[in-house]
């Protein structure tokens, strides 16, 4: 059973504190707040098929107060708007194909366009910096710092350049000495608060390594090209995961969301550097979505 202290350890990856609307908020409006995010997650450094800025709003409305999240779901919304905030910024867009239809519902899964009624309904603008901020340098320190690895360089860089793209070739600090992946994987289970799938030798001592939040792409293929160590992602298919292992690369999956979470204070703070006042942001905990089994107490 998780006990409180080890519950506020876990929030405090992805919170930040904030208190009542104290004092009035430079004037902002919800369009400036967009083009002050895009300067620093530029919707030319997006996939093609992604979605980046504002997908619902009237950017001439003044910005209230700011809630932050991993994604856009309808009660991420709802307690946007009970916090007083008038905008949600999420790392997932709230949809890449557009709805059909929009009407009230539960979820997206009730109804597509549930998401977007909500945020009209409650007067909530929705701002998403998706795979603009997967790339960019302010995400690229992450999960090496999590994790305590020296960052060495973009695994997967964009085209425009090598300063930004997907994965973090990492090493061993000096500092640690040696490392096991049993070692790494008791890391990432202390830090996350959840313990990952774990492919290959616990025994075996690592040295180069290479970390990417959510779903792997080329990264998995690059890495194993440059005879990488370990690799760790959010997110990997059985087969993929297994010829890897079997090629001679660990790999350490920690979950989809578990690896993106810690993404919300990266917008969060820009959020603030775009001129919100920092007890105007908050983030919503969305990081207990599910659960193993065995963490609870029937």
């Amino acid at each position: 059973m998780v006990g409180p202290k080890k519950k506020k350890e876990q929030a405090g990856l992805a919170q930040r504190a904030s208190g009542p609307l104290s004092k009035p908020i430079p004037a902002l409006t919800v369009g400036g707040l967009e083009r002050a995010l895009l300067k620093e997650f530029p919707a030319a450094d997006a996939e093609e098929w992604d979605r980046t800025g504002m997908t619902v709003g009237d950017p001439a409305r003044m910005v209230k107060r700011v809630a932050v999240a991993l994604d856009a779901t309808v009660q991420a919304v709802e307690d946007a708007a009970d916090r007083g905030a008038n905008v949600l910024v999420t790392h997932h867009p709230a949809y890449l194909k557009a709805p059909e239809s929009f009407s009230p519902a539960s979820s997206v899964a009730a109804n597509p366009g549930a998401l977007v009624w909500a945020a009209i309904s409650r007067g909530v603008s929705l701002l998403s910096y998706h795979t603009a901020l997967d790339v960019s340098t302010n995400a690229q320190r992450v999960l090496p710092g999590m994790l305590n690895l020296q960052f060495k360089s973009v695994v997967s860089p964009i085209a425009s350049t090598k300063r930004k793209g997907y994965g973090q070739l990492c090493t061993v600090k000096a500092s640690d000495g040696s490392l096991t992946l049993g070692q790494l994987a008791a890391r990432c289970t202390s830090v996350f608060g959840r313990q990952p799938r774990v492919w290959g030798d616990f025994s075996r001592e690592l040295e180069r390594i290479v970390t990417c939040t959510g779903a792997v792409g080329d990264e998995a293929e690059i890495a194993l090209r440059d005879q990488v160590d370990c690799l760790v992602c959010g997110e990997m298919k059985y087969h993929e995961a297994l010829a890897l292992s079997q090629a001679g690369m660990a790999v350490v999956e920690l979950g989809h969301d578990t690896s993106e979470l810690p993404l919300a204070a990266v917008l969060a703070a820009a959020v603030e550097g775009a001129g919100v006042p920092g007890d105007l942001i908050a983030i919503l905990d969305q990081g207990e979505n599910w659960s193993y089994p065995e963490t609870t107490r029937v």
